[in-house]
């Protein structure tokens, strides 16, 4: 079941409301039977192929409606393993008593979440939930749902809770925020891990039901502006605190005590002074394996809400503490004017307590057969009798446990409520105990039935009488159809002047001892013209018998008025605000508590404080949109996939599933008046007159448009809301006449939908259609205003990088101009500078040389031939002395008289370079003579004719005036003359 094709609906599946059903059928025949012979014949002729029964998921396509009718369909589903089946506006939940892992799973809750039309899948728990998730998203009045869970003891509620709120958890706690990730997902584990807790700490193991709450909870899962989980508080309702200390047969105690005594180490249990084996007269059914037996898991919960390790050992130092506190017994004393005896082997147990309860032994053993009597200002100490011990025994166990349920309530409250300014809406989901019927019921039985009551009045008065008496309100032609009406039964459990509950209360606060017999016979003296209530005289046990809408139970009145005194004598208070243990010594000095005993409060009776709670309750529920879920136990054995119809019918009838169909089948669950059904869909008539093509182009004016602008909302003039109603509804009819996928009677235009005085009336399928084409609409002007945000973010651009073109275009050419300004005065510069240097030297050469005419140029003698191929040089053969001279950067050598020099090319080269630091490159036909700072620029040679030789070396005031115009060039310098003159 976890695809969609298994999930969707073939052909005509929606839930059409009172277009699908067509009631009770009469068929012509030539005699006219009676209505029973007709009914029975549409009975058989319903019932003829059993084979397709179990494809009715819906009850509103039975024809006819009969108990016989819905039971064959839900047994039929039952055995196909098809749980779940819509009842009208309820959801009908079988319990499988089995684990059916892929009907929950996280893809199932994604795909139900991601559905655009979840009821056209199979009926299922999360369709509820979706639903009441949408309806907070659309802000629908009332914005706040509550998801009411009933049933009987066993039928499933708890576990039914428990998936809704995982499926909250999932769904409400998605965001893609980075930053509050880990905060939505601390949020998310500690609502989930609230349940195992309460559940280990108020549920127990029943004759009926393994996992049976034992008090009732409303859970308020709170959410943001976004619809985003950010919080949940939790409100309790009756702890059933007697099972403490008496359970009944068969039953077992709390889950708590059963997982410390299964789960814990060898070390908890030395802690805990309980060796293994240890017998404990308040762990009945000890040996019993149940699936909600696990420690670990319930400490784990501890840890993620916070409870550290020194809390979860002072709790559980307190649990261990009552435990050993039921082995101990008392024994009646001889002497009545003496306390009565504690019997030797439970001196044990009663040290064993004290110390885990860290209070003095002595003051436990004083306080528990003793108690103490005020007479003005004086007190008086009155020994107790045996069976006054053993009530103050458990009184004390009660009240500590109690106590400690209740600061576990406030500290999950404190760990996971939001504060009110960070969220503004909620989705409340109530599990509260099941209708109980025991073979001796007392005031838990009675508080738990009443709760019950109330909450199938509830029922009633929301849906199945309020609907029928508005729709005659508003003109719709409508026959009643009869259901059970349980008023009366509540008018006798709290009404006022008399009550059981009055009467009750009564008893409770005379100061003497109750009688049951004189209490019984105030009931018949006070209650006798009531029907709902019978007493069977010829019982030796006194009681009294209440016909409740889901059957008769009787109720043993011994006890009653004593349990619902409930007394904490305040020795007890007072020993255990003197305890050694901070978490007990906590929870009894609070201000509350210590208000509590100085006030005198203690006399507020239990049934007194349950109704006043629970009014709270029913108060919540009537500021909301319920939601309703009926669990159906198919067996009273809790075993697998087994039907019994027997049962089934009983509960059927109980909850007034049949009359529910009827109505759901014929009538208008959805009820919108005018003006907020103009002004949330009066947009589908304004727009339904442009085509696609058109509204893309029209959405100009969309930004400063209101789609209610159009209409009068103004709530006097009905008659204009009513013509602007008649209107919005023709052009619906049109268009859903045009809609090829659905299926629309002509000739009953109004068969899904209905305008009344004040307001619509819508069927499911309906108003489904109509948000449809609501969202339709609102898409296609979401998408035409982004086409036109889109055009004219482009256009802008466009615009844009068009005007960066031209500025960048103009600042280029600008700093082209510049660069090439800046280049010609650069090299006008240059060249000036050149040319004033160039004429500086030619200057400069003119002056040091000599005229020419003043020279007498000397016969050179000729080389020989052979020296000159070897590549020898010659000197010159001047008489005068040669003057030389050097310079650190060259060397110049002039010939002295009659000096004649000859050597190899080789041989010069290393001479000149060693002692000149000369270079002379050496190839073949080419002599060259450089100066090491040839590179550097070095100034020319010039030699004298007369025979001097002079050395000049200047650097050219130009960096790179040495370096030749042309790398090709084998020009070397442009101020450099290099002589070649053989001498």
């Amino acid at each position: 079941m976890t695809s969609a094709e298994e999930r969707r609906y073939a052909g005509a599946g929606h839930r059409n409301g009172g277009g699908a059903v067509k009631g009770f059928v009469h068929k012509d025949c030539s005699r006219h039977p009676s209505l029973n012979d007709s009914l029975e014949g549409e009975i058989q002729a319903f019932l003829t192929d059993e084979d397709q029964l179990h494809t009715y998921d819906d009850l509103t396509k039975v024809n006819p409606v009969t108990p016989t009718t819905v039971l064959k369909c839900l047994r039929a589903r039952y055995r196909v393993k098809v749980f779940y089946t819509n009842a009208g506006c309820t959801l009908v939940a079988l319990n499988p008593f089995q684990p059916i892992p892929d009907l929950y799973s996280l893809d199932v809750m994604k795909e139900y979440h991601s559905a655009s039309q979840p009821q056209e899948f199979k009926p299922h728990i999360f369709i509820v939930a979706e639903e009441a998730y949408r309806n907070v998203q659309g802000q629908l009045e009332p914005v706040n749902q509550s998801l009411v869970v009933s049933g009987e003891s066993g039928a499933g509620k708890t576990w039914t809770s428990r998936c809704l709120m995982k499926y909250y958890a999932t769904v409400a706690a998605s965001s893609s925020v980075v930053k509050s990730q880990n905060t939505v997902e601390r949020i998310e584990r500690r609502v989930l891990d609230s349940n195992p807790i309460m559940e280990a700490f108020g549920n127990a193991c029943t004759l009926r039901n393994n996992n049976s709450s034992r008090f009732g909870k409303y859970i308020q899962l709170q959410l943001d502006r976004c619809q985003l989980l950010v919080g949940a508080s939790v409100q309790t309702y009756l702890l059933e605190k007697t099972r403490v200390a008496c359970q009944p047969a068969h039953e077992r105690n709390f889950h708590i005590f059963y997982q410390m005594m299964k789960g814990a180490t060898d070390e908890q249990r030395k802690e805990w002074k309980m060796p293994h084996g240890q017998r404990l007269v308040w762990l009945p059914k000890a040996e019993k394996i149940v699936e909600e037996d696990c420690f670990h898991e319930t400490v784990e919960a501890m840890v993620h809400l916070g409870i550290n390790k020194e809390r979860q050992r002072q709790l559980f130092g307190i649990l261990a503490g009552l435990l050993q506190l039921g082995n101990v017994n008392f024994s009646s004393s001889t002497d009545e004017s003496q306390p009565c005896d504690i019997e030797e082997q439970s001196q044990d147990f009663l040290q064993r307590a004290a110390e885990l309860l860290c209070v003095p032994a002595e003051e436990l053993q004083t306080c528990l057969r003793v108690r103490t009597l005020k007479a003005g200002k004086q007190s008086v100490l009155k020994p107790c009798s045996q069976a006054e011990c053993s009530m103050r025994r458990d009184c004390l166990a009660k009240v500590t446990y109690a106590h400690l349920f209740e600061w576990l309530v406030t500290f999950i409250n404190n760990s996971i409520c939001a504060d009110k300014s960070t969220w503004c809406n909620f989705i409340g989901v109530l599990d509260v105990y099941g209708f109980e019927c025991f073979q001796v019921n007392n005031l838990e039985q009675l508080c738990i039935n009443y709760a019950n009551e109330k909450l199938q009045q509830h029922f009633v008065a929301h849906y199945l009488r309020a609907q029928q008496e508005e729709y005659v309100s508003e003109g719709l032609q409508w026959s009643f159809v009869k259901y059970q009406d349980n008023q009366s039964c509540l008018d006798l459990i709290e009404g006022s002047p008399v009550s059981v509950f009055t009467l009750l209360n009564e008893a409770s606060r005379l100061n003497r001892t109750s009688d049951a017999k004189t209490f019984r016979v105030r009931l018949e003296k006070e209650l006798s013209d009531n029907v709902n209530i019978s007493w069977d005289k010829f019982s030796e046990v006194p009681h009294f018998t209440v016909a409740h809408y889901a059957g008769k139970v009787d109720y043993q009145i011994q006890g009653m008025v004593d349990k619902n005194k409930d007394p904490v004598p305040p020795e007890l208070i007072d020993l255990l605000q003197k305890s050694g243990n901070s978490l007990l010594h906590k929870m009894f000095t609070d201000n509350e508590t210590e208000n509590l005993m100085k006030k005198g409060l203690s006399k507020v009776t239990v049934v007194s404080k349950f109704k006043n709670s629970l009014e709270s309750l029913m108060k919540i529920l009537h500021g909301t949109t319920p939601h309703y879920t009926r669990c159906i136990k198919p067996n009273p054995d809790c075993k697998p996939l087994t039907f019994q119809k027997e049962e089934v019918v009983m509960q059927l009838e109980a909850c007034g599933i049949v009359e529910t169909i009827h109505i759901s089948a014929a009538g208008f669950p959805i009820r919108i008046p005018f003006s907020s059904f103009i002004q949330r869909y009066g947009l589908i008539a304004k727009y339904s007159r442009f085509p696609f093509r058109e509204l893309l182009y029209w959405s100009a004016g969309l930004f400063s448009f209101s789609f209610t602008s159009s209409f009068n909302l103004d709530a006097d003039n009905s008659d204009m809301l009513h013509q602007e109603v008649e209107k919005l509804l023709r052009v619906v009819s049109q268009l859903q006449a045009l809609d090829p996928s659905l299926c629309f009677d002509s000739e009953k235009p109004y068969s899904w939908v209905h305008c009344g005085r004040t307001k619509v009336f819508l069927t499911q399928y309906m108003l489904d259609w109509l948000e449809g084409q609501r969202k339709k609409i609102l898409s296609w002007c979401a998408f035409s205003i982004q086409c036109c945000w889109l055009r004219y973010q482009r256009r802008r651009r466009h615009a844009c990088r068009t005007s960066a073109t031209l500025i960048q275009a103009a600042v280029r050419s600008w700093l082209v101009r510049r660069q090439v300004q800046r280049w010609n005065r650069a090299a006008a510069v240059i060249q000036n500078t050149w040319r004033k240097w160039r004429d500086m030297l030619t200057a400069l050469a003119e002056a040091e040389l000599d005229d020419a005419e003043d020279f007498v140029e000397e016969d050179v003698p000729t080389l020989n031939p052979v020296i000159s191929q070897r590549g020898s040089v010659q000197l010159s053969t001047i008489q005068e002395p040669v003057i030389v001279r050097g310079w650190p950067m060259g060397l110049a050598l002039a010939s002295a008289p009659s000096i004649t020099l000859s050597m190899t090319a080789t041989g010069f080269q290393k001479m000149i370079s060693l002692m000149a630091s000369l270079n002379l490159p050496s190839k073949r036909g080419e002599y060259k003579v450089e100066t090491n700072q040839y590179t550097q620029g070095l100034a020319s040679i010039r030699a004298q004719p007369k025979g001097s030789v002079k050395l000049h070396f200047r650097r050219s005031p130009l960096l790179y005036a040495d370096r030749p115009p042309d790398l090709k060039c084998d020009v070397t310098g442009f101020n450099e003359i290099l002589l070649e003159k053989t001498l």
